[in-house]
């Protein structure tokens, strides 16, 4: 890896930077430009500056995500450095830029007494990764709250668009192409049962029921209409079921954890071998719910290690 200053965007862009330093699973090869914008300025900079076939990636917290060993061509964007910003616009709404993290949302609306918003800090992720799936937990979805969202697109413009200009679905989002979340505004209820006690209830649950002791992304599938991934999977015989340093958790059968030793190698092969073992014992042809996103392995990489 290498870092240097690009004058011409005034942010620093590292080359050849391991993901796996990046993401909540700990695997994944290098990205070609990486890039960590401390300023809305600079992120415009970058994506007007970069050629237009350079691919851009975008990264939150690296949960739910899965990058190959081999790496990402083109630039990846951390939105870690961008302001975490937080606002309350009114009574019942406030605006959320997409690099805070939903727990802080979830804390901070709770605080406020609104609600429904303590399922947030279910979500292990930023408030643009949340946008950009449609995340839930704990029987809440995202886009259940969004009143209207802030996008940037690759020529840097930037626009305010409606709900309307969405196809929301579980776990899934379609909108205008090439545009990006920068942030959004929820509109809630005031809640005056609202308590930090409802988020502590969550989080003893989460606790009690995922591995949050080992490298993870979180759910790996999604659930199929009607049931639950979990359960599909674990009625296969499939906890505890490993391939390489990574394993179907013994805790819960829809998180695969890194085990120490993983590649991303070996968690894309036990996602496939737990979909077909599902779907040889169900019938159910398990979705993703996970991205996966880069390049296979190649003389060069080595596994991405």
């Amino acid at each position: 890896m290498s870092a240097v200053r690009n004058d011409a965007t005034s942010v620093e862009v590292s080359r050849n930077e391991p993901l796996r330093k990046h993401t909540s699973w700990r695997v994944g090869g290098p990205a070609d430009l990486f890039y960590t914008p401390s300023t809305l300025e600079s992120l415009r900079r970058i994506l007007t500056e970069l050629p237009a076939a350079t691919p851009v990636h975008w990264l939150g917290l690296g949960s739910n995500l899965l990058v190959r060993d081999g790496g990402i061509r083109g630039a990846v964007i951390a939105t870690s450095g961008l302001p975490r910003e937080l606002d309350r616009l009114d009574e019942e709404r406030v605006r959320a830029s997409a690099g805070l993290a939903c727990m802080l949302l979830a804390k901070r609306c709770v605080r406020w007494q609104l609600g429904p918003a303590a399922f947030f800090a279910g979500i292990p992720g930023t408030v643009g990764g949340a946008l950009a799936m449609n995340a839930g937990a704990f029987g809440g979805e995202t886009w259940t709250q969004v009143e209207s969202v802030t996008t940037i697109d690759r020529n840097g413009e930037i626009r305010e668009r409606s709900r309307a200009d969405f196809e929301i679905g579980y776990r899934s989002v379609r909108g205008p192409a090439d545009e990006w979340f920068l942030g959004a505004t929820f509109r809630f209820e005031h809640d005056v049962v609202s308590s930090m006690d409802a988020i502590k209830a969550l989080l003893a649950k989460r606790n009690a029921t995922q591995p949050l002791g080992l490298p993870s992304c979180g759910s790996v599938f999604r659930n199929p209409p009607g049931d639950f991934a979990g359960r599909l999977i674990e009625q296969a015989g499939l906890k505890g079921h490993r391939h390489g340093g990574a394993m179907v958790s013994d805790k819960h059968a829809n998180f695969i954890v890194n085990m120490g030793d993983a590649t991303a190698a070996d968690v894309e092969a036990l996602i496939d071998e737990v979909r077909a073992a599902v779907e040889r014992a169900s019938g159910v042809r398990l979705a993703l719910e996970v991205r996966v996103i880069g390049e296979p392995p190649d003389a060069t990489t080595k596994g991405g290690r």
